[in-house]
């Protein structure tokens, strides 16, 4: 038994005696029961009924809330009471939002993808998306192919430039492949 009088089967929680608090005790509950009996010593106790556990069934229980949300409510309600009509202050019913606001900058990216990097990241990352290109593990290809790919990895990672000169080495304008 908890220090705090309550006791858990199999999920769900029980608050018995206060006195029995720290104490071993036998606990009787059957596999359908709703109800726990406590032996202590020679006496039992009980019937004690759940304080916690599974919600029965057409019942709800609402959560509690965090300490977070309730000064949220707070701040929500105060700010609702502090608003002023807009008759109040001079204005029409319709808010005019663009005489008061400043105009924000606004700077196109120069990038073509931003959100893409424009280089390869490693070497091996430059070497998997070749392998993707190509459809085929770089392992098959013969050694002349490799040490190309190798040469140009070595000069850059730029994935423009990369790409355009495999596509070039691999499929030549004649539209044949060499990978085959």
């Amino acid at each position: 038994m908890g220090i705090d009088a309550r006791v858990t089967v199999e999920g769900v929680a029980y608050e018995v005696e206060p006195d029995l608090a720290g104490e071993t005790v036998v606990l009787w509950w059957g596999l359908f029961d709703n109800e726990l009996y406590v032996e202590h010593g020679e006496r039992r106790y009980g019937p004690f009924l759940p304080v916690d556990g599974p919600i029965p069934l057409h019942r709800y229980r609402s959560f509690k809330k965090t300490r977070t949300q309730k000064r949220a409510d707070r701040i929500e309600s105060l700010a609702k009471e502090l608003s002023l009509p807009n008759s109040v202050i001079g204005k029409s019913n319709q808010p005019d939002f663009g005489s008061n606001t400043a105009q924000l900058k606004v700077q196109p990216f120069v990038d073509p993808n931003p959100f893409q990097e424009l280089t390869f990241s490693t070497v091996i990352a430059a070497k998997l998306a070749i392998a993707d290109y190509l459809a085929r593990p770089l392992a098959k290809l013969s050694s002349e192919q490799m040490a190309y790919i190798d040469a140009v990895l070595v000069s850059t990672l730029n994935k423009q430039e990369v790409m355009k000169q495999i596509r070039d080495f691999f499929h030549p304008l004649s539209g044949t492949s060499d990978v085959e």
